[in-house]
């Protein structure tokens, strides 16, 4: 059985924003990695960004953390 912890996923999806950040900035655009974690906001706004990219791998990283940005929290 494969288990993840939440702090396993935190970091798998830090793993994720990091990229997007790389390769955001490859075309021009600056992600504050802190922001994009704590303000939705701006999340979606760089998910847009991302969305608009001509680059499928870019447009591809921002559909999946747009699911994890977008699902409801379990507060």
């Amino acid at each position: 059985m494969n288990v993840c912890t939440l702090a396993e996923q935190s970091a798998l999806t830090l793993v994720d924003i990091v990229e997007l950040k790389w390769m955001l900035a490859g075309e021009g655009l600056h992600v504050h990695v802190e922001k994009l974690q704590s303000d939705p906001c701006y999340a979606r706004e760089c998910l847009l960004a991302a969305e608009r990219s001509e680059n499928a791998t870019v447009r591809q990283l921002a559909s999946k953390l747009r699911a994890r940005v977008d699902k409801p929290s379990a507060d």
